[in-house]
């Protein structure tokens, strides 16, 4: 999918040398702090920023410069931080917002409220006046609604209660299967992502430190630790005071 992938902004890169790949019903946790690239790298994956080095191939096209419309026709769905929804539409009208027939967005719009029932209870009311978890709910159902052969999501979790969140990731591992979706999942709350993830890939100041199973890192959690804490063993961008410094 990627290989000595460079990600950034105008000419400044923030992620350096970024080489994965993904398979089809697979679910892949990029983990990292804050700061670490994550975003940057998912937005270059679905084409809102050009890739500034390195190779990248997605749904079997090489990606050259901002191309979020072509992959979103070759099956690509993305669930940005900020939802990405229409706050003056109804959640049925941004549900509807899907290409094709009639047909398909009614059998659509009956699977995600399948898999969503408390969509129901504010289908006709505007984006705008529902709570973040709602907004939530909707922005993933209507990114599924698209029946995405890759789906890219960006901190589900940032708000919500953890037992909406495990809802909504059991809710994705199940799609991975069942459909033979790739899923690329960006997540703060490393255990919750690990609960459903395949594997995980771990960034730290832009790099990639560790790509490792979860079934390895849930029984070796330092594995983990040492990845974020990188080998100072503090957080990014903190320095261990020099010798003699903090010991007055």
């Amino acid at each position: 999918m990627a290989s000595q992938l460079d990600c950034g902004y105008g000419r400044m890169a923030v992620v350096r040398g970024l080489s994965f790949s993904l398979a089809e019903s697979e679910v892949v946790a990029l983990l990292g702090a804050n700061g670490a690239g994550k975003t940057t790298t998912l937005l270059t994956l679905a084409g809102v920023l050009p890739a500034l080095g390195g190779r990248l191939e997605v749904l079997g096209t090489t990606v050259q410069g901002r191309r979020p419309h072509l992959l979103a026709r070759r099956g690509l769905a993305l669930v940005p931080q900020d939802r990405g929804l229409f706050g003056e539409l109804s959640a049925r009208q941004n549900l509807e917002l899907i290409p094709g027939p009639r047909s398909r967005r009614s059998g659509a719009l009956a699977q995600v409220l399948d898999e969503f029932p408390s969509i129901s209870d504010f289908l006709d009311r505007k984006v705008g006046t529902l709570s973040g978890g709602q907004q939530q709910i909707l922005a993933l159902a209507r990114a599924l609604a698209l029946a995405p052969r890759l789906l890219l999501v960006d901190e589900l979790s940032l708000g919500l209660g953890p037992q909406l969140v495990e809802r909504m990731l059991r809710t994705i591992r199940e799609r991975a299967t069942t459909a033979h979706m790739g899923v690329l999942l960006v997540e703060q709350h490393a255990a919750q992502a690990l609960g459903v993830a395949d594997r995980a890939l771990v960034l730290r100041h832009g790099e990639l430190v560790l790509e490792a199973r979860t079934a390895d890192l849930r029984s070796r959690p330092e594995l983990l630790e040492s990845a974020y804490l990188g080998p100072s063993g503090q957080p990014p961008g903190i320095q261990p005071p020099a010798r003699g410094e903090g010991e007055r």
